[in-house]
């Protein structure tokens, strides 16, 4: 089986590794079978994507709606970097999942609006999938309605044209979304369960997601979440692309 390949850009080796551990246990994958590789790190070396089954994007401190201005170096390079491969897979429509940071470059990439207008913190939502959503591989098996992570800055407020709306909060409405037929994003986080969140508040307590005073709280409302479902997105991703 070719491998699938996880692009990551956490700075914090806690949480980075953290994700990295969660992406392997969800999605069944040895870590031979998926090859992480660090963007905030190092250029990209060169890739050749058919040699592989898939491709995962992480979550990321980045915002992608920020004004270029504010951005720093290293982000400038990542989004570079990420747009000129989904030139490829976009135009391959090989398959792709991006998850919570999937939604800003992917989404931007086929001409969403991305802004603040539909951030959320730290914590468990219902999500709610559409018709469309029912009958997609990727959510075989997943209840109508189901809880998982979020914590983002940014969101998408309007689709790309040519995008399927997969799934919705009320406080997000676009949750999830498809483009052809093999290229995913997902506003939550499919990887992330109730210890993982209370990793990420710890290391971002002070990254802007929510005022620093708070993270207590935040990781014992936490706990009180039992986020299960989305995981499934991982194993049925998993199914569909090895190859």
């Amino acid at each position: 089986m070719f491998p699938f390949l996880l692009l990551a850009s956490r700075a914090e080796d806690d949480a980075a590794d953290d994700e990295y551990l969660a992406y392997l246990r969800y999605t069944g994958l040895a870590a031979a079978q998926l090859h992480r590789i660090r963007m905030e790190s190092a250029p990209l070396p060169e890739l050749d994507l058919t040699q592989y089954s898939g491709v995962i994007v992480g979550g990321s401190p980045f915002t992608s709606s920020d004004p270029d201005e504010t951005k720093g170096a290293t982000q400038h390079r990542v989004e570079r970097e990420l747009a000129a491969l989904l030139d490829w897979i976009v135009a391959a429509d090989f398959p792709f999942l991006g998850a919570c940071y999937g939604v800003g470059t992917l989404g931007l990439h086929q001409g969403a609006v991305i802004d603040r207008t539909f951030g959320e913190g730290l914590g468990g939502v219902t999500i709610s999938l559409t018709p469309e959503g029912m009958k997609d591989p990727l959510l075989r098996g997943l209840p109508e309605q189901f809880t998982a992570f979020v914590g983002h800055k940014e969101a998408c407020t309007v689709l790309p044209g040519a995008a399927v709306l997969l799934a919705s909060s009320a406080t997000c409405p676009v949750q999830m979304f498809r483009i052809k037929n093999n290229l995913y994003a997902t506003q939550f986080h499919p990887e992330l369960d109730a210890d993982g969140l209370i990793t990420r508040i710890d290391t971002y307590r002070h990254a802007g997601y929510f005022p620093p005073e708070s993270a207590e709280e935040l990781m014992d409302r936490a706990r009180g979440f039992s986020a299960t479902e989305p995981m499934a997105i991982l194993r049925n991703f998993v199914e569909c692309y090895a190859r």
